[in-house]
């Protein structure tokens, strides 16, 4: 599969769990309306989708750079840290203005957000890796 055609995948495939996973949770911290907060979901799911495409890759350019190859246990940490707090910075603004309240609020949501996603992240990828292979970044050169 090309590059860009897994990333795709990759980062849509990731999305439909998350949308299932944050509308309720966003509408029982903040007490409103499924249908907003369904809406929020997708909105912030597609903020997520670029910021998942755009990341994933620079991080493979700069892991199609590193002497060691494969996709061990720090490197998959360093990928799920950059990806979830790259993505804090972008979404708390949101969440705050969309749900009415103080960015400290939707921080705090997102901390919890984060707990669960920065695990999620993690075992999605594995599983994706193990279901699809490697990217060609992780294997070196052909």
């Amino acid at each position: 599969m090309t590059p860009t055609t897994r990333r795709v995948l990759q980062a849509v495939l990731y999305e439909v769990g998350a949308i299932a996973v944050v509308g309720p949770v966003l509408g029982l911290a903040f007490e409103k309306p499924a249908s907003s907060t369904f809406l929020l979901a997708v909105v912030l799911s597609t903020i997520a989708l670029c910021w998942n495409y755009v990341f994933n890759a620079v991080f493979e350019r700069w892991e199609s750079r590193q002497v060691v190859k494969g996709r061990n246990f720090a490197r998959r940490l360093a990928h799920g840290t950059g990806f979830e707090g790259g993505l804090t910075l972008i979404l708390v603004p949101v969440m705050a203005l969309w749900l009415d309240t103080t960015l400290q609020a939707a921080f705090l949501v997102n901390l919890g957000l984060l707990a669960f996603f920065f695990v999620y992240a993690m075992g999605y990828t594995w599983a994706f890796d193990k279901v699809f292979g490697l990217p060609q970044s992780a294997l070196g050169p052909r």
